[in-house]
């Protein structure tokens, strides 16, 4: 199966190759996937991907630097959903995960990026160590908010079992252990509230 945008004409090319490398990025890796491909994919040519981009490692840069702007929507989204509830953001954000861990482009994106980008001086290197940070910094604030007894702990701990949960779900498929991450996410967050909360279903 191709991936073909030819009929999105109204984005501009830039935006084409962009979504094409993308979806190519994780069909087929980032190593895999030839900028011949991407132009291919995005009815464009290899003179337009680089008067764009300088190179390939740019156009991954970039990338990734949009999965991590539509993980700032979802953010903010949060917020108008349940402004000053910092508890009901926290649950919501884990429900959001457990519904979408095999198809969260924005996060698997960045998981796959660090793990093919094995350079430590790829530029993509520095877009996800600051998507990495940014998140770890909005749980903590979520927790925090929540009044969480140990912000930072929980908020490390709920990460750990997310990327857990994913790693978990690429051997053992949906039905292992990871359909429990919603639940064990929760049993988390409820050992660490103030006041012993009552369990509630996720």
């Amino acid at each position: 199966m191709t991936t073909d945008f030819r009929r999105k004409t109204h984005r501009s090319p830039r935006d084409r190759i962009v979504e094409a490398a993308r979806a190519l990025f994780r069909r087929n890796g980032i190593r895999a996937t030839g900028v011949d491909a991407i132009a291919g994919a995005a009815d464009s040519n290899k003179m337009t991907l680089y008067r764009h981009f300088n190179s390939k490692d740019e156009l991954i840069v970039e990338c990734l630097y949009r999965a991590g702007m539509e993980m700032d929507g979802f953010w903010q989204e949060l917020e108008r959903t349940h402004p000053d509830d910092g508890l009901a953001q926290l649950r919501t954000w884990v429900r959001r995960i457990a519904e979408h861990l095999d198809d969260d482009n924005c996060h698997c994106e960045m998981m796959s990026a660090a793990v093919q980008l094995t350079d430590e001086g790829h530029p993509g290197r520095s877009v996800i160590r600051a998507f990495k940070d940014a998140q770890r910094d909005r749980v903590v604030a979520l927790c925090r908010k929540a009044d969480i007894v140990d912000a930072e702990l929980l908020s490390d701990t709920l990460l750990l079992l997310i990327e857990g949960a994913r790693a978990t779900q690429q051997t053992s498929g949906a039905q292992g252990p990871s359909a429990r991450f919603a639940e064990i996410a929760d049993a988390a967050i409820q050992s660490f509230a103030r006041g012993g909360l009552a369990p509630k279903q996720v």
